[in-house]
């Protein structure tokens, strides 16, 4: 294994308990080191993500292998490097997809998720960019086949999941809707190339219809869940896909008129990414890698920052999420 000249202790963010936002405490431990496959990160930032509240409140089934402390995204700078992995030397700067314990001074990320910092980009910008990339390269493009010239609706609009999506459709020659639920977040929407719904005042699947003279979208990438599912298969159109990454509107979906599922002839699915294999998520980072971050580097789609906290702050960052104002990211800054 290489490596630097590395201390013995580090400070991370536990979950002392299932609850809110207090329970988040910073907590003196050993340095971890990389396995086979692996790197050790020294963290300069890390992102905050809807799933680490849903881990942060107990419930969020942790797969195996997880590590118990949250923090999905990370960016910072190698300091050592485990057997077996190719590509990567000491001091290089990096982005990626955790395996849980991001919120921490190091971190071990797994090679095949770990991507080069795209030049130009800051560590908190860098940070803010692989569990939604990530997400939606999977869920929108992968899964949803979400083509030029195609029509998407993305629910929550203004999330990182959200501006990320309308900025990869912008990019990508996709013309997308999102929900929000004010007209500044609705506002924020349009400033990203997108047609803005406000779910509060209009029915977001008669707009869509309205809007594409009955036609519907290809593809909806939705954050809802069970609360939604009957209005998005009307926003679908013939042949289109209904991809379920969220539950925020629960898990149930009650009295759904399966004939409406079959007329159209309309794709169910959805995911989440922890439960991915490790091949699976190193082919979305060589899929990024090769598509999206010249797109980066040339300035573009970069990642909106709403607000930075130093990691001690994590309950801080979490409470600012928990209410639902902010517009594209949140960030822990470590070093």
């Amino acid at each position: 294994m290489s490596t630097v000249a590395l201390p013995e202790r580090m400070t991370e963010i536990e979950i002392t308990a299932p609850g809110g936002p207090d329970v988040l405490q910073p907590r003196i431990v050993s340095t971890p080191s990389p396995g086979q496959g692996e790197l050790l990160v020294r963290v300069e930032a890390a992102g905050v993500n809807r799933p680490d509240v849903i881990q942060r409140l107990g419930n969020y089934p942790m797969p195996p292998g997880a590590h118990p402390t949250p923090g999905l995204e990370v960016a910072g700078e190698v300091v050592a490097i485990g057997e077996g992995v190719t590509g990567f030397s000491l001091g290089d700067e990096v982005c990626g997809l955790t395996n849980g314990g991001g919120y921490a001074e190091y971190c071990v990320l797994p090679a095949g998720q770990t991507l080069p910092r795209p030049r130009g980009l800051t560590s908190v910008q860098a940070a803010a960019i692989p569990e939604t990339f990530f997400t939606v390269w999977a869920n929108l493009f992968r899964i949803g086949q979400a083509t030029r010239g195609q029509r998407a609706l993305i629910h929550g609009g203004t999330s990182g999941i959200g501006t990320t999506a309308l900025m990869l459709c912008r990019e990508f020659g996709i013309y997308a809707f999102a929900t929000a639920g004010s007209e500044r977040k609705c506002a924020a929407i349009r400033e990203l190339g997108a047609e803005a719904i406000n779910y509060r005042e209009e029915h977001f699947a008669l707009a869509v219809l309205n809007k594409t003279d009955g036609h519907g979208v290809d593809v909806i990438l939705d954050i809802m869940g069970g609360a939604y599912f009957e209005r998005n298969l009307a926003a679908l159109a013939r042949d289109g896909k209904l991809v379920v990454i969220g539950f925020l509107g629960g898990t149930v979906a009650e009295q759904i008129d399966l004939q409406m599922l079959a007329l159209k002839r309309a794709t169910v699915t959805g995911s989440t990414m922890r439960a991915r294999t490790p091949a699976e998520k190193a082919e979305i980072a060589s899929d990024l890698h090769r598509h999206v971050w010249p797109v980066l580097e040339a300035g573009r789609c970069l990642p909106m920052i709403y607000r930075v906290f130093p990691l001690t702050q994590a309950a801080e960052a979490h409470r600012l999420m928990e209410a639902g104002e902010h517009v594209g990211k949140i960030v822990l800054q470590v070093s």
